[in-house]
């Protein structure tokens, strides 16, 4: 069995597991991924200290657990705990990260003159184990009645970096998933979980209105709508009209969203939604014949290098911003051989 040591928790605690979790914190407001990184991380490594006082460390483990003791932790112990794969910062660096942590309300912090104790107060979304790498998944269509709530969810934490209230974007968010589908039902589509079914991927494919069309052409924070980064005097105004089937005047679709949660990417996952997507649009044209345009903006930055690969297209910088529009002919779009590309899909970056 390994010997305990601050610098070496993945030999107990696999790194893939420790990503699990810090991808759990997106939604907390003022948690940066390097402060999320060092959480987990002394999480991992008090648990450990604790099974180990126990006598109950056995290799390897799986899921954090709660503690409801406090656990003493020096700074120098949680230097090496923090910086073990960096630059080696100082014990007075890792003691004011314990003090960022502790303001965020993830950690207690007391000292009786001699020794720095530590107790974590959980996260209860964390307490549930990280998802299993081996869960099948499967396309399916978008559920407005039971699947609104958690794709807003999953949604929400990729646009928290744009937004101070999550919470109000979750709630927007479910109730527009909600009347896109009683639009146009066939364009929306989710990923789910063979065991429990619930979704964990999510995507629309927005047929556009002519009188919209325009809208591609101008600064993309004008055509925000889940974001709210576009601030109008009416905040539940859809800026893009959506076309009705049989429109042969709609030539444009607007993906609007695009994402698998971040447990569940892998090649061979994205593969198989792009591949979905394909299908998808390739039905539409049944409903709108003369369909060739798709426009999306990459909303978060870890979507452009997805795009780039996909073969889209920068065309409309925003000026104010760091959004821009990205373009691909349907046609082009439709004939990527995806299972050929999914070996070079940039899933790290996702």
């Amino acid at each position: 069995m390994p010997p305990l040591h601050p610098a070496s928790l993945e030999d107990w605690f696999a790194q893939s597991h420790q990503q699990a979790y810090i991808d759990h914190l997106r939604h907390i407001k003022g948690l940066t991924a390097r402060r999320a990184t060092c959480f987990i991380r002394l999480w991992v490594y008090l648990m450990l200290k604790h099974l180990h006082q126990a006598q109950r460390l056995q290799t390897p483990i799986h899921a954090l657990i709660p503690l409801s003791d406090a656990i003493a932790c020096t700074h120098r112990e949680a230097a090496e705990v923090f910086y073990a794969h960096g630059e080696r910062g100082s014990d007075r660096a890792a003691g004011l990260m314990i003090d960022r942590l502790v303001a965020l309300g993830l950690l207690d912090k007391t000292f009786d003159g001699n020794t720095t104790l530590l107790k974590v107060r959980a996260v209860t979304d964390l307490l549930i184990p990280p998802p299993a790498t081996n869960v099948t998944l499967y396309p399916d269509q978008f559920n407005p009645r039971r699947d609104a709530v958690l794709v807003a969810a999953f949604l929400a934490k990729q646009y928290n970096w744009l937004t101070a209230n999550t919470n109000a974007v979750a709630h927007q968010t479910a109730r527009q998933l909600r009347h896109w589908a009683s639009l146009y039902p066939k364009g929306m589509r989710v990923l789910r979980r063979t065991d429990n079914h619930n979704p964990v991927g999510f995507y629309i494919m927005f047929p556009v209105s002519r009188i919209s069309e325009e809208r591609f052409f101008q600064p993309p924070r004008q055509s925000l709508h889940l974001s709210k980064i576009h601030q109008s005097d009416h905040p539940d105004a859809d800026p893009i009209a959506i076309a009705h089937p049989g429109d042969d005047t709609c030539w444009s679709v607007f993906v609007r969203s695009w994402h698998v949660d971040k447990p569940y990417v892998t090649q061979t996952v994205a593969a198989q939604f792009l591949q979905d997507s394909q299908q998808i649009l390739a039905a539409m044209r049944t409903d709108f014949p003369n369909l060739c345009d798709i426009h999306t903006i990459p909303i978060h930055p870890s979507h452009e290098a997805l795009a780039q690969a996909l073969g889209f297209q920068k065309t409309i910088q925003d000026s104010q911003t760091f959004l821009y529009w990205v373009y691909s002919s349907l046609d082009q779009f439709l004939e990527l051989d995806i299972p050929a590309l999914a070996p070079h899909l940039p899933i790290d970056e996702l």
